[in-house]
């Protein structure tokens, strides 16, 4: 089973667009994207997405990227 990235459409709006595409290109991960994940306050603030139910906030949708794939690899899940 691939590790679950999950994605606010609000927060995607805010510029997580683009490594919400970057992500799905990755065949070791599912992507999701729903309508609300309930943290709008840090939505409205910082590029975020859930992995594995795990909260990744950066302040770009460049260092989300990388902050994602170092959790992925610090808790071997790909």
């Amino acid at each position: 089973m691939n590790p679950l990235i999950e994605f606010c459409v609000t927060n995607l709006a805010d510029g997580s667009q683009e490594v919400k595409e970057k992500l799905e290109k990755d065949p070791d991960l599912d992507v999701q994207e729903w309508g609300c994940l309930n943290h709008c306050g840090m939505c409205a603030i910082k590029n975020y997405a859930l992995v594995e139910g795990q909260r990744i906030f950066a302040n770009s949708p460049d260092e989300l990227l990388e902050k994602i794939y170092e959790y992925l690899e610090e808790e071997e899940l790909i």
